[in-house]
């Protein structure tokens, strides 16, 4: 297992954000983390990259502790938040070869590296371009660009296609999965758009309220909710099936 969670929990005074979870997600899959505003998952992704102290319970990363090794895991592991961040007077290669000096990548090395990103997230054409006129679009490819820069094992994304019109979106969505594919990245995925979900996702896993009240594929979900049938449910039926009952 790529990640592994025990009873990890988090409290914020008298409020439980996140409880007991028990998380696994495999080396190589993409896993779709799915739940409303508030259900503990952006929570989750910060225990699992050692930016929060867990207040019980326990997390794997790549086989390490993140709450003893968050350095080590950072390593491994790239994050894009859900609210990306540039300096708006650098441009993309500036931008990148500042994250490059930051993991301690050699000048020339990181020069090549940069380009062959850019080109990869379809931004070669706007190297030179200030990253403060960038679109929402451009900046979430940028984005991904960065956390590529340390050739991470796993990527955390929370909230990949927000804001992002639907020919942006379906360009990030194709830009994770070819990833995924071409580069066996394991990714775990947080997002609203459950049809986008559906389309990439080998799991998906459901918070509602702190906990994780399902785990599994589609088919697996759907199987255990409505029983067998000739009928292939969405996974908005699924996920709503299991809202309701929350």
């Amino acid at each position: 297992m790529i990640i592994e969670t025990t009873d990890l929990t988090k409290r914020y005074g008298h409020q439980t954000a996140v409880k007991d979870l028990c998380l696994k997600v495999e080396d190589g899959e993409i896993f779709g983390f799915l739940g409303p505003n508030g259900a503990g998952k952006t929570t989750t992704l910060l225990m699992l990259l050692g930016l929060t102290r867990p207040s019980a319970g326990a997390a794997a990363v790549c086989g390490l502790d993140p709450l003893r090794m968050a350095r080590e895991v950072k390593r491994h592991v790239g994050y894009l938040p859900e609210n990306v961040g540039f300096y708006g007077d650098m441009d993309a290669v500036q931008s990148l070869e500042y994250v490059a000096d930051l993991n301690g990548i050699e000048v020339r090395a990181a020069r090549k590296k940069i380009y062959e990103l850019l080109e990869l997230v379809g931004l070669q054409d706007h190297a030179r371009k200030k990253t403060g006129a960038f679109s929402r679009g451009m900046k979430q490819r940028l984005g991904i660009a960065e956390v590529l820069m340390k050739d991470p094992k796993l990527l955390l994304l929370d909230e990949p296609t927000l804001g992002l019109d639907p020919e942006g979106a379906i360009q990030m969505i194709g830009l994770i999965e070819a990833l995924n594919r071409s580069r066996r990245i394991t990714v775990l995925l947080s997002s609203h758009n459950l049809s986008q979900v559906q389309r990439i996702s080998h799991r998906v896993g459901i918070m509602i309220a702190g906990q994780l009240i399902a785990a599994g594929s589609v088919e697996d979900l759907a199987r255990e909710r409505f029983g067998l049938g000739d009928k292939v449910y969405t996974l908005e039926e699924v996920y709503l099936e299991y809202f309701q009952e929350a």
